[in-house]
């Protein structure tokens, strides 16, 4: 074991016994004992003890209900406890002496093959200031952890930074363990399971809390690592605001399939984050007015603010200004009537701050001048009046029904019974009509009215905040004109982006020629002026046709929109819907956007960062500056040294394997007789929709089948039973039908050689280690009826077999032999999450044997729930 993962165990070890601590202080010692025999026997069970895992068994199925909830929730805030350490861990050796940082290492690795390509010192800065990437929070239901317990876990992982800080025997260390004690503590005592789903509001307070005590801290330092490491290889220094990395988020703004998501809502959220921008940009301009106590000024800065102290008079003024817009959007927020004067342009911040930064550079003073001013700028820069803009996203036919409802309204006919022309043809003319379109004494429908509403928050004062409209289930240009004609009416002026959402596999195949009709049109080629956003879903497309047939259709859909789009001298950019798992497109960032067609992105990149997703990454400061970084130098890489296009072979291979992935998949999950019913009895799916995830619901439609359930809670339910399917099933036939015929050398040359292949590949490893059909097989057992059993024989055959497979195509003996960190991840985990798989699978049992409802059963079950996820450090 290296000194790394020493120190990890120790910590893992201090927080685990001040957890048992607080257990025996409430339940006593007898609780505790018990928790502890569960743990090593499912410790020595997983090491391939039978006898173990027998008496565990046992004292599973006879464990009274009083003991469920106390000895699932010791296990699930174990888990927590360690992510803590795991993260908190990683951030800290990262900084020390141990090993140079990843992100470090990349991005200066990069920067040798640049300068060796003949890209020298002086162009770099320039090219690193182009970069463009969006992140964009969304608040899909995968965070399980409240909130309150998140706050208590980072105070836990700052205590455990300041105990790195400190020799043994430091007179500090006792207290600061004391401390974590009186934490986890605290923790204990609080209900770790959300009584109510959260409210989109307090979705996006989420997201406005990861910024503040994060982001804001990890952007400036970001581009002050990325300024110094190019000025040491003779660069200029970057653009002082330059903002390679900007913030977006759906929290608020995504009303696709969600009716919590109103109008009033977007409303409240956009002056909240209006609120939240001034009062971070008002912390660090109070800091500012305390240092800024010179005299010595420019001629600008004198002739502009005259008197004694001309620096602390412009930040006096600033911030003045500042909380007159905080009052404003406070106001705002609630509803009331304000006359303050906003802010209403981000020069109006900009500008002052660099007339400061001017005289200061002009009269000597450069260690002030790029000390908390500068990093004040770079905010400014990036995070704007807003802090994160507000994406909306609505579904199409919304939009077709106003528009049916206003002809209806007028007598102009049917248009959901028009042609794709004739539709176009009524939507251009409106567009070019000089009359109001929407009826002045109209009283329409509640749901037609909604998206009028939504249009005209868009247009008032602080629809600025609005970065596009999302449009999903896309399919035609008239879904895309029927949104630019109602923002029209409603009274949007300026051009806000229409981006169209292609999700499941017909849409990818379809979506070029789509947007090719689209840029067609003269007038739609006006409004954009020359730039598309295009969003690529992940969820839907792996739900619809498997994880390998998605992936396959997700990368010839952008190799072909980025093609027509250079034909059309459009600049597009594309928008990656990825989420947490890999059977929603989540991964590392590094390899994912390293392995995208050749100069997809090379007009900038957008991707969806979801649930606990965001946390695990941008969590702490150390952690988002690590992640941004990767960020910057994958999209660099991907720019400046692309890979060489797919060799034919490999194009023809990938469309054999795709076309055989997804008949495998849709044969097991369409046509197999008897497959949703295994599907219900072998995971918690039914028992998900009790546990108050988010503000979303989990289906599209109440009742119905797998095509109306969303892609989360089927990734969710199959998480939680270890079989993890959706990653992988289809691609076990593909591969082995290729390498049957003799495609084996073929493959491994893909993995090699393309990235494209090597990620998918490496993701597939990731997921089947991560797989245990020990586990599946137990939940089978004790849930799903006999005449069932067979179809979950085969499906943990098919997964031992895809086990083999990618070992064959990696040329490996065993699985993760180059992924040390998640094995050593893993196995800190097992002891901890075994039982709480077995206990899940006994308390659906028992669940779902019972004449009525057991109230410490429900419970258990929910916090099984959250502690797997915790454990799999990923819900859907």
């Amino acid at each position: 074991m290296s000194e790394l993962d020493g120190l990890l165990r120790d910590k893992v070890r201090l927080l685990g016994n001040v957890l048992g601590q607080a257990i025996a202080a409430q339940h006593g010692d007898s609780m505790l004992q018990r928790i502890e025999d569960i743990r090593l026997q499912a410790k020595t069970a997983r090491a391939g003890d039978d006898t173990d895992r027998d008496r565990l068994l046992a004292l599973l199925k006879t464990m009274p209900d009083d003991a469920l909830v106390p000895v699932v929730r010791g296990f699930n805030q174990f888990l927590n406890l360690a992510n803590i350490a795991d993260q908190q861990h990683t951030a800290s050796w990262r900084r020390s002496d141990f090993l140079n940082d990843d992100a470090d290492r990349l991005f200066n690795d990069l920067l040798d093959r640049l300068q060796k390509n003949g890209i020298d010192g002086l162009d770099l800065s320039q090219k690193v200031a182009d970069v463009n990437i969006e992140l964009v929070l969304t608040a899909h239901p995968t965070e399980v952890t409240r909130r309150t317990l998140i706050q208590k876990y980072d105070l836990i992982a700052q205590l455990l930074q300041q105990r790195d800080d400190l020799r043994d025997g430091h007179p500090r260390l006792k207290d600061i363990e004391k401390r974590i004690a009186s934490l986890v503590e605290e923790i204990w005592q609080t209900d770790e399971i959300r009584q109510t789903r959260p409210t989109p509001v307090d979705e996006a307070k989420w997201g406005f809390a990861v910024v503040e005590n994060s982001l804001w801290q990890a952007v400036p330092q970001l581009l002050r690592h990325l300024d110094n490491e190019l000025r040491q290889r003779g660069s200029s220094a970057l653009p002082l605001t330059a903002a390679p990395i900007r913030f977006s988020s759906w929290m608020g703004g995504d009303r696709d399939g969600n009716p919590n998501v109103t109008s009033e809502i977007t409303r409240e959220v956009l002056y909240l984050a209006r609120w939240m921008a001034a009062d971070l940009y008002l912390r660090d301009i109070e800091k500012l007015g305390m240092q800024l106590s010179m005299t010595a000024a420019s001629a600008e800065m004198k002739q502009a603010y005259p008197g004694h102290e001309p620096y602390r008079a412009c930040i006096h003024d600033l911030r003045d200004r500042l909380e007159k817009t905080r009052a404003w959007a406070a106001a705002k927020a609630k509803g009331k009537e304000c006359d303050i004067q906003p802010i209403v342009h981000v020069d109006e911040l900009l500008q002052p701050l660099m007339l400061c930064y001017n005289s200061l550079i002009d009269q000597g003073m450069d260690t002030v001048a790029n000390g908390l001013l500068l990093d004040t700028l770079r905010r400014v820069a990036c995070f704007e009046l807003s802090m994160v803009r507000l994406d909306v996203r609505q579904e199409s036919t919304r939009h077709a029904n106003v528009i049916q409802a206003i002809c209806e309204f007028y007598g102009w006919g049917d248009y959901h019974s028009w042609s794709e022309e004739q539709k176009q043809q009524f939507l251009l003319k409106e567009l070019q009509s000089q009359r109001p379109l929407i009826p002045t004494r109209w009283q329409p429908e509640p749901d037609v009215q909604e998206v009028l509403d939504t249009m005209k928050v868009i247009a008032s004062d602080v629809g600025e905040g609005v970065s596009c409209y999302i449009i999903s289930m896309a399919s035609e240009p008239s879904d895309i004109l029927a949104v630019a004609l109602l923002l029209q009416a409603c009274d949007v002026r300026n051009h806000l982006p229409i981006v169209p959402l292609f999700e499941t596999l017909d849409d990818l195949e379809q979506s070029s020629p789509r947007m090719e009709k689209l840029w067609s049109v003269d007038w739609y080629r006006d409004y954009c002026q020359g730039h598309q956003q295009v969003m690529i879903g992940y969820s839907d497309s792996s739900k619809d046709a498997g994880q390998l047939a998605a992936v396959w259709a997700q990368y010839r859909a952008q190799e072909s929109l980025s093609s027509i789009a250079k034909e059309k001298n459009i600049r597009l950019r594309l928008f990656h819907g990825r989420g947490g798992t890999v059977g929603r497109g989540g991964g590392p960032a590094y390899g994912a956007i390293l392995a995208q067609p050749p100069g997809s992105v090379e007009n900038g990149l957008r991707v969806t960062e979801q649930g606990e997703v965001i946390r695990f990454k941008y969590g702490m400061p150390e952690l988002a500056l690590r992640n941004l970084k990767v960020y910057v130098t994958s999209v660099l890489e991907a720019n400046l040294l692309p890979p060489e296009s797919a060799k034919p072979q490999w194009r023809d291979a990938m469309e054999t394997l795709a076309s055989d992935g997804v008949e495998s998949y849709r044969g097991m999950v369409r046509d197999t007789e008897d497959f949703v019913r295994y599907f219900r009895a072998a995971t918690p799916e039914q028992e998900l929709g009790k546990l108050a995830l988010g503000s979303r619901p989990a289906r599209r439609k109440a009742g119905g089948g797998i095509e109306t359930l969303r892609a989360i809670p089927w990734i969710f339910a199959w998480t939680q039973m270890r079989l993890m399917l959706p990653a992988w099933l289809g691609a076990d036939d593909a591969l082995e039908q290729h390498i049957s015929h003799d495609k084996l050398d073929l493959l491994q040359e893909m993995y090699q050689q393309w990235p494209f292949f090597h990620t998918y590949i490496d993701m597939l490893e990731m997921v089947v280690s991560k797989a245990d059909p020990v586990l599946a097989q137990y939940y089978e057992s004790r849930l799903v009826e006999d005449e069932l059993q067979p179809l979950g024989r085969v499906l943990r055959s098919r997964l031992e077999q895809m086990r083999k497979l990618v070992l064959q195509v990696k040329q490996q003996t065993t699985l993760l032999e180059n992924s040390r960190s998640l094995e050593r991840s893993m196995s800190i985990r097992n002891p901890y999450t075994d039982p709480l798989h077995y206990l899940q699978a006994e308390l659906l049992h028992r669940n779902r044997s019972a004449e009525e409802e057991i109230s410490q059963v429900e419970q258990a079950l929910k916090v099984t729930m959250a502690g797997i996820a915790a454990g799999m450090r990923n819900t859907g």
